[in-house]
């Protein structure tokens, strides 16, 4: 008999219907023999239409009664569930989160889970009763009774964190989409469907196909090892399963909370070439990279920092005893890749760098806090070490530094996120491939169309800068995702000084602006810019380690479209470019078809 934990979205919920139909597939599973424990969202589109009322009272609506109102959604759906479950003769309760014992930091709105008292969730999973439980809430503490709730992708979060604290054997989304798709079925119809995918993978892949899945989910099931299926409420496919890895005996106290950061890597066999002032054009990306694939040069770290003027730098890491392969490579091309439209203007630079070394922080309690790259800046910062690149991910944050501040950059980073030091110093390890015996070079591509891109101009270049920025977006709770820093050195006054573009959520973009410009004077900053009309696209792929080609082949794909890239940022497993906000769906489409990920069948999302 397994302890099952069934997770239904508010389309699976939303009608008389439909919620019958989700009792019965309760009723079935139950009458197989195992226990279950059923998590639901509101009806519908309940959720949108208690914030739209709200709003009609209130220009701007207190934080506490908004949790209060938007509680109630879940409230109703539980006791019809249960209802439903009752009427066909399965003893069943219904539960809010607080009854549950769901104990949540005090931040309404967008709460973290800090534990689960399971005792009563026990109790009435040993009387042979299903649990229906009201997910995307709980309450700040069992004293206090203050209702939270968690925040976009709460029902997911409830259901896996439940699953964790009460040693499910496995957990089930169920949704409106057969499984995870190669991509979004409503952009493109042929989206494959995957039998499985690794948990790295999701988390980079959190803006994929219908959004079945929210990231802070997939990173509670990597952290506990909870096994986890996304299936279609609308029929009985297998599904997809999100493959996590063996539990690491993690306390379940502080459980979304506790430790963000698993472990600190380095790489010293690590050196950097730049393009600089390559034209700001479709198709250099792909002619470059292009012939990097032909040569065999696999590239690490691949940074495309923002225009300037009509131009732009290109920068990537490759291992030391490539360097001069990739050297000759990039001298070649240079020439080929000057601003035929500007003739007096200089050729495109190769700029080369030994002696640099790669520094990460990994984890998937990264995901949405802005504090932890900030934390990894300021103990760069305070070890007096300056950060030359920067690369992010959903799951790790890199900075190239000079290869002779490793040691003492390793040494703080351990220190600041209280990681023991491995008895044998290992290197940047690779990402754990999936258990598929041939994974893909990439399983999915997904887009982001509700990203701003800011820019600060002229940021000195020293310890400490990127530490004050994004401590200072911390401070104010803003999530940042890509961040570039230009290769291009200027002095100015005699200090030198670089740009830093990030990417962050598009409504934060106009309110971090202004932020930002009040203190730019303060802190030596120029301009910041804000631009609005930009989109990410990104290919993800735990097989597309030691495979030259694949960037390649992704930018070149968009230059056969003639959509320019305007930023480039590479983690191991993700490639991330943003574009142009109007070509955005057809960057997607175009990559999504070369890269041969399309299936047969058609998938329609039920209304």
């Amino acid at each position: 008999m397994a302890l099952i934990v069934q997770k239904y979205g508010g389309t699976s919920v939303g009608s008389v219907e439909r919620i019958q139909a989700v009792a019965q597939r309760v009723y079935k599973t139950v009458k197989a023999g195992n226990s279950v424990v059923v998590v639901v969202s509101a009806m519908g589109k309940t959720t949108d239409g208690l914030v739209k009322i709200a709003k009609e009272i209130a220009q701007n609506p207190n934080r506490r009664e908004m949790d209060m109102l938007l509680s109630t959604g879940e409230q109703v759906t539980i006791a019809l569930v249960s209802m439903a479950l009752q009427e066909i003769g399965q003893p069943a309760i219904s539960m809010t989160g607080a009854q549950v014992g769901i104990v949540t930091e005090a931040e309404h709105t967008r709460a973290r889970i800090l534990h689960i008292e399971t005792e009563r969730l026990s109790h009435h999973i040993a009387q042979g009763k299903v649990v229906v439980v009201a997910g995307f809430q709980g309450i700040s503490s069992l004293r206090n009774m203050e209702i939270t709730t968690l925040g976009r992708g709460g029902s997911d979060t409830s259901a896996v964190a439940i699953a964790a604290a009460i040693g499910a054997n496995f957990c089930e989304i169920y949704t409106d989409v057969p499984g995870i798709l190669t991509t979004d079925p409503r952009l493109v119809a042929q989206a494959q469907l995957m039998d499985e995918i690794t948990c790295n993978e999701m988390l980079e892949l959190a803006s994929l196909g219908a959004k079945v899945l929210h990231p802070r989910a997939v990173e509670i099931a990597r952290n506990y090892g909870v096994p986890l299926v996304v299936k279609s409420s609308w029929c009985d496919d297998p599904g997809t399963w999100v493959i996590s890895p063996k539990p690491q005996g993690r306390s379940l106290v502080n459980l979304e909370i506790a430790r963000p950061v698993d472990n600190v890597e380095f790489d010293t066999d690590q050196a950097k070439v730049a393009l600089l002032r390559v034209p700001d054009k479709p198709g250099v990306a792909a002619r470059l990279f292009g012939e990097i694939s032909r040569q065999n040069v696999d590239v690490d770290l691949i940074i495309q920092s923002i225009h300037e003027g009509n131009s732009n730098d290109i920068a990537f890491t490759v291992t030391a005893p490539i360097l001069k392969r990739a050297e000759a490579v990039a001298a070649a091309i240079a020439p080929a890749l000057r601003n035929q439209s500007h003739p007096n203007s200089d050729e495109a630079e190769v700029m080369v760098e030994q002696n640099i070394a790669k520094v990460s922080i990994a984890g998937a309690g990264m995901i949405g806090r802005p504090g932890v790259a900030a934390k990894m800046f300021a103990t760069l910062a305070e070890a007096q070490v300056n950060i030359q690149m920067i690369s992010t991910s959903e799951v790790k944050v890199s900075c190239v530094v000079d290869a002779t501040e490793c040691d003492r950059a390793v040494a703080a980073l351990r220190q600041a996120f209280e990681i023991e030091e491995d008895k044998e110093p290992n290197k940047i390890s690779p990402t754990p491939h999936s258990p598929l015996p041939t994974p893909p070079p990439v399983r999915g591509v997904a887009l982001d169309m509700n990203q701003a891109r800011l820019a600060i101009r002229q940021v000195p270049d020293r310890p400490g800068m990127a530490a004050k920025l994004f401590g200072l977006l911390a401070q104010h709770n803003v999530s940042v995702d890509m961040i570039i820093q230009s290769q291009r050195c200027r002095i100015v006054d005699g200090i030198p000084k670089r740009d830093i573009a990030f990417t962050v959520s598009r409504i934060d973009g106009e309110s971090t602006q202004q932020m930002l410009t009040q203190v730019a004077g303060e802190l030596g900053w120029g301009e910041v810019v804000l631009d609005n009309a930009i989109a990410k696209v990104s290919i993800v792929g735990a097989g597309m380690v030691g495979q030259p080609g694949i960037a390649a082949k992704m930018f070149e794909a968009l230059a056969q479209y003639q959509i320019n890239i305007q930023m480039i940022a590479t983690s191991e497993i993700k490639i991330s470019c943003v574009v142009a906000q109007e070509e955005g769906v057809k960057a997607l489409q175009v990559i999504h078809a070369a890269f041969g990920l399309a299936g047969s069948e058609k998938f329609v999302i039920p209304v």
